[in-house]
């Protein structure tokens, strides 16, 4: 599984550089394609040479890695217009600033992504711990599929936030926002419906386990409740990132989710007996902590002086804002 986190490194600054650039269908006929050669190998490596576990392995590997060739040799090949013409050592200029933002936004990022694993981990220490680690895992193989929706949102409204503020439309900015909100928030209700509709039904598609069934019925209810919470979060975040506060959602992120969610869910899931329930319920309140604090955060600010922020951003870093301001 080593080559594919290289292959994260490849794809994400380029698949931003590629929405930044609106180039969304391109990147939506690469990952389709991937997808059918993805089933076809995983079909061939596991069905006909029986490769077992490290054929997956291979295969997910092979598949992110030619997502990543493909977007490269489509940004190469010239089709970005002007934001594209080679390297250049102007990539280096005021690097630094360009760093510590990133920095700040991947503390972020995996401040969130683990805080959803360790559920799993925690529940691992329980009794019947395998029963809840399977049970969780049907879950949060659930939610992390309904994720990707609120995760293309969180990509879109980033990068059009980032783009309005930057040529100076603070209500534009503003509009996109409250419009990923509203969709992600109704895409989110919709699927939880489904789930609490046949409960008793899908948790057979995974697992033949009648025990672990039954605990999958149980955690419905705070899964479509995960799932609409979850859906509004990655957005908020997104508007975070767009308007440049990584570094300050960093430090909402640990107190709200470390030093207060993992703390309620351990104390809910074990000193409490509730179990995986409580854990997740604990953490769960940890996440609603945060997007009240990030809906605070962003009904208290002034759209029209963080898009003058963005315009200095753009002069430092050698950008022409009239160019973009005109676009």
């Amino acid at each position: 599984m080593i080559p594919q986190i290289f292959a994260y490194a490849v794809n994400f600054p380029t698949a931003k550089f590629l929405q930044s650039q609106s180039k969304i269908m391109v990147m939506a006929v690469i990952s389709a394609v991937a997808l059918v050669l993805h089933v076809l190998l995983t079909w061939f490596v596991m069905g006909r040479l029986q490769w077992g576990m490290a054929g997956l392995a291979v295969v997910l590997n092979a598949s992110w890695w030619f997502i990543d060739v493909a977007q490269l040799v489509y940004i190469f090949s010239g089709t970005c217009g002007e934001a594209w013409s080679g390297f250049s050592w102007e990539a280096f200029h005021n690097l630094w600033s360009f760093v510590r933002l990133s920095l700040a936004s991947a503390v972020m990022l995996c401040l969130e992504v683990w805080y959803l694993m360790a559920v799993i981990l925690f529940a691992g220490y329980l009794k019947n711990a395998e029963i809840s680690v399977a049970a969780l895992s049907i879950c949060m193989n659930i939610l992390g599929w309904t994720a990707m929706i609120a995760i293309g949102m969180n990509a879109a409204v980033s990068v059009r936030v980032s783009n309005e503020l930057g040529a100076k439309h603070p209500r534009t900015a503003k509009f996109s926002l409250l419009v990923a909100v509203i969709t992600s928030t109704v895409i989110g209700l919709a699927i939880s419906i489904v789930l609490l509709i046949f409960r008793d039904q899908y948790p057979s598609f995974f697992v033949g386990d009648e025990e672990v069934i039954i605990v999958v019925k149980e955690l419905t209810p705070i899964l479509a409740l995960s799932i609409v919470i979850n859906n509004v979060q990655p957005v908020l975040s997104g508007v975070a990132v767009g308007a440049g506060w990584q570094a300050l959602v960093a430090y909402v992120n640990i107190t709200c989710y470390y030093l207060f969610g993992i703390p309620f869910g351990l104390l809910l899931g074990y000193k409490l007996n509730f179990g995986v329930m409580g854990i997740w319920c604990g953490m769960l309140t940890g996440t609603v902590v945060q997007t009240i604090v990030l809906t605070w955060m962003i009904c208290r600010t002034n759209w029209d002086t963080e898009a003058a922020m963005a315009e200095d951003r753009i002069r430092d870093w050698g950008g022409e804002v009239s160019e973009i301001s005109s676009s």
